[in-house]
């Protein structure tokens, strides 16, 4: 598959100078720029577009944590939160023992840094799990709204089991609420190793999706959360089930589009998306999607057998032959700006 060359236009962000491969791209769209973060060695980096993604500044570094958890769509997260950019990743003081330790910390905190002037600085972070270590697995996801309403989530280790915590700020990241046990599973943990997702809803309200297990399925399940409280029962995503006796280390995605809940995630080796109200719909093959919609429009990207697809609408297309861990964020203009992991360095690619 090719793009029409219209949705090519790209500038990336080139493999550091030192070795250190850049990783785990974010990226959010707010206040007249598109924002960028992603990770490189220890450093949590950040850059800014003022042309609606088309150029980015030179990366500089927010904070360089001891232990900083990334792969596997571990690393920093970013939203616009009223006229703040916030800034979130798990980080710590050392390196966890053990064979499946995956390089994370052993005491990591989720941290969140705010910048009140577009970017230029950025003050002391935040400790948002108010459990010691609980969030050293390093998987999370972060949602605001203009309003400067925050929603944040986490998967918590404070006890046996794995299960989703969540925090909330009314204050664009300045303080942070204390911890809510957003979901704990029957059977004694969620899914140990998939990441969560996170959408805001208008009005304070989130909509937050994660990997549960049920017995030998380990399916995709939905909640909403409202003043910092669940307002919802869970109910699983999609009409099939996956049977599968291990952590897949996916989640998937989530957006907003004509005012219902958009759905996409990793079945198996299949993708498949869902509108609120509306069966499954199968739109690849692969793993790692990511989510975003302009109004009606919704758009998908995914890795497929190496390389990156995407999902504009209904219409599948190829991007690259390489790269992997994709992220998208929706444009002012109807579009949205792709990005994700590629020979070291950051790609970016505008879709319409």
């Amino acid at each position: 598959m090719t793009l029409p060359l219209a949705l090519l236009l790209t500038t990336g962000i080139p493999a550091a100078t030192d070795g250190m491969p850049n990783r785990q791209p974010e990226l959010a769209a707010g206040n007249g720029i598109v924002a960028l973060v992603f990770g490189s060695g220890h450093a949590v980096m950040f850059a800014r577009s003022n042309d609606g993604g088309r150029t980015f500044s030179k990366a500089v570094a927010i904070a360089e944590p001891p232990v900083l958890a990334l792969g596997r769509h571990r690393g920093p997260r970013i939203v616009f939160a009223g006229k703040a950019i916030v800034v979130s990743a798990v980080g710590g003081e050392a390196l966890a023992a053990g064979e499946h330790a995956h390089g994370l910390p052993s005491d990591g905190n989720l941290l969140a840094w705010r910048s009140t002037d577009g970017g230029k600085t950025w003050l002391r972070p935040v400790t948002i799990n108010d459990a010691p270590g609980s969030a050293r697995e390093g998987l999370h996801a972060m949602a605001a709204d203009r309003e400067g309403h925050l929603a944040a989530v986490w998967l918590d280790l404070r006890s046996p089991g794995t299960r989703l915590y969540g925090a909330f700020s009314n204050d664009a990241g300045a303080t942070w609420s204390k911890n809510l046990l957003v979901y704990e599973s029957p059977g004694g943990t969620i899914c140990q190793c998939c990441h969560p997702s996170l959408t805001e809803l208008g009005n304070g309200e989130f909509a937050v999706m994660f990997r549960n297990v049920q017995g030998d399925s380990r399916d995709m399940f939905l909640l909403k959360l409202r003043d910092g409280r669940v307002v919802s029962p869970p109910v699983k995503a999609g009409n099939g089930t996956w049977k599968i006796n291990a952590c897949p280390m996916d989640g998937g995605g989530l957006a907003l589009s004509g005012g219902r809940m958009v759905t996409a995630w990793r079945r198996g080796e299949e993708v498949f998306l869902a509108k609120e109200g509306d069966a499954e719909v199968r739109i690849g093959a692969g793993k790692d999607v990511a989510l975003a919609a302009a109004g009606e429009k919704v758009f998908a990207i995914w890795n497929e057998a190496g390389g990156i697809a995407a999902w504009v609408s209904g219409q599948a297309e190829a991007l690259s032959r390489t790269g992997a861990f994709p992220a998208l964020t929706s444009l002012p203009d109807g579009g949205a700006l792709a990005a994700w992991e590629e020979e070291g360095g950051i790609a970016l690619r505008r879709l319409q």
